[in-house]
């Protein structure tokens, strides 16, 4: 008997942009339509055939994938935001069928796609246990020898009998990822069960999966967590535009990922916006360095990350600071900083830094390492008075924070409003009045190219 659980070869998926599905028929309907088949096609040849597709209405979001997954591997499937992942496993899952080639599949399946797949809103949280594992293939005996340990591990005690649409979405994947871990699927599908939830619910996945893995069960896991990637597999795919890019040991498909990923965003460490004279205060650049000085946006653990912003200020504004901000992934801020020391914080209450006259600025901080876990990251750099709207604010800069060799913790306790609060020395100066120091900034620029 082959050991190969998953195999999948030429498999492709097309689907039609801008197609509608139509409205589903009656009974009566669909015998008017099979009794009149034969006339249509007399008076109209073309009658009732689909439209044919092109390469201009129709996109492939798998192409000639093909791969084969042995028994007890559990393997990582990385890549851009539509590259196809979520695609590849749904059609694993059997939710979607393929457009061409064939997937063959060995064993029972567990699938964790979405925030709450296959559960019933208006069904409590124990009703949706029962109702997930018998979609699984359970039999009603093993749902309830597990279901203390899948409370348990879902942290839902106080609301098992509460309907879920009362559910928060981190209370829906705990929940969710709990029936499809602990019901023992042969294979176990999950794509991105570490987008949503708590610091403390990802470590539990993470360490649940690693035991699913040593218990010889098969992974098949989509994430852009590298980190969670290389801890958790032995093996990785790398999806590019529907296709199968690399596929091998998973530090050489990381390490291939991420100099892609570098490659392709390494112009954008340094960004210039257009100057508007009409505006008190303006950002005209943006760039993040390295260690060494040079513009990057990869980023070890252990090394610190720089910060230049340039601006121009063409009114006296007082108490106006630059600041920056750092966001996940997931949209949650994670750090924020400015010009103002910390320390000059006093019962809550800020105070105010000197008054800021016309001319060009530049701003320039190092944040401090090891600050930021593995992972990717949003700055938002902004010129702001406080207790006002902000002057000016650029978002849209994204960072690669790496670390291969172990998981990394916030080294800082102190919090205020959610951010980590660490002391850092911002340095400021003032180049020249507005006008000859912009044009003179500009100017060096142009040589500069």
């Amino acid at each position: 008997m082959s050991d190969t659980v998953i195999r999948v070869e030429h498999l492709g998926k097309r689907y039609r942009i801008g197609a509608r599905r139509g409205p589903y028929k009656t009974l009566r309907e669909s015998l008017v339509g099979v009794v009149t088949a034969p006339f249509r096609r007399a008076w109209s040849p073309h009658a009732g055939r689909q439209p044919s597709v092109n390469g201009r209405d129709a996109i492939w979001a798998l192409k000639d994938v093909s791969f084969e997954i042995k028994r007890g591997e559990v393997v990582g499937v990385i890549g851009r935001n539509g590259a196809g992942k979520s695609t590849l496993l749904k059609i694993l899952s059997r939710i979607t069928r393929p457009t061409e080639g064939r997937a063959e599949i060995r064993g029972r399946v567990g699938a964790l796609l979405e925030v709450g797949t296959g559960f019933h809103s208006e069904l409590t949280g124990r009703e949706n246990i029962y109702l997930s594992g018998a979609i699984l293939g359970m039999r009603k005996a093993e749902i309830v020898r597990k279901l203390d340990e899948i409370v348990a591990f879902a942290e839902v005690e106080k609301f098992l009998d509460t309907p879920v649409k009362h559910y928060s979405s981190g209370m829906c994947v705990r929940l969710a990822f709990a029936v499809a871990a602990h019901l023992e699927p042969e294979i176990l599908l999950a794509d991105e069960v570490l987008a949503v939830g708590d610091a403390g619910f990802q470590k539990k996945c993470l360490g649940k999966m690693g035991d699913v893995a040593k218990e010889g069960r098969t992974v098949l896991f989509v994430s852009h967590n590298m980190l969670a990637v290389q801890t958790l597999c032995q093996k990785g795919i790398l999806l590019e535009e529907g296709r199968v890019s690399v596929e091998g040991p998973v530090h050489q498909v990381v390490e291939e990922y991420l100099s892609r990923f570098q490659s392709g965003v390494e112009q954008h460490a340094e960004v210039e916006y257009a100057d508007d004279p009409s505006r008190p205060a303006k950002i005209l650049r943006i760039r993040v360095l390295g260690p060494d000085g040079k513009p990057t946006l990869r980023h070890h653990i252990l090394d610190p990350v720089g910060l230049e912003v340039t601006f121009v200020v063409r009114r006296e504004l007082r108490n106006l600071v630059v600041a920056c901000s750092v966001y996940t992934s997931g949209g949650d801020c994670v750090y924020g900083t400015n010009e103002m020391d910390w320390q000059n914080y006093a019962g809550g209450e800020m105070v105010g830094t000197r008054p800021k006259c016309p001319g060009l600025y530049a701003a320039s901080v190092m944040l401090p390492a090891p600050l930021l876990n593995a992972g990717l990251y949003e700055l938002l750099v902004s010129l702001a008075c406080p207790r006002r709207e902000d002057v000016d604010r650029r978002a849209g800069i994204f960072l690669e924070v790496t670390d291969t060799e172990s998981f990394a913790s916030f080294p800082y306790k102190a919090r205020r409003s959610g951010h980590v609060v660490v002391p850092i020395q911002w340095k400021v100066e003032r180049l020249g009045d507005p006008e000859t120091a912009v044009w003179k900034y500009r100017q060096r620029n142009k040589e500069g190219e």
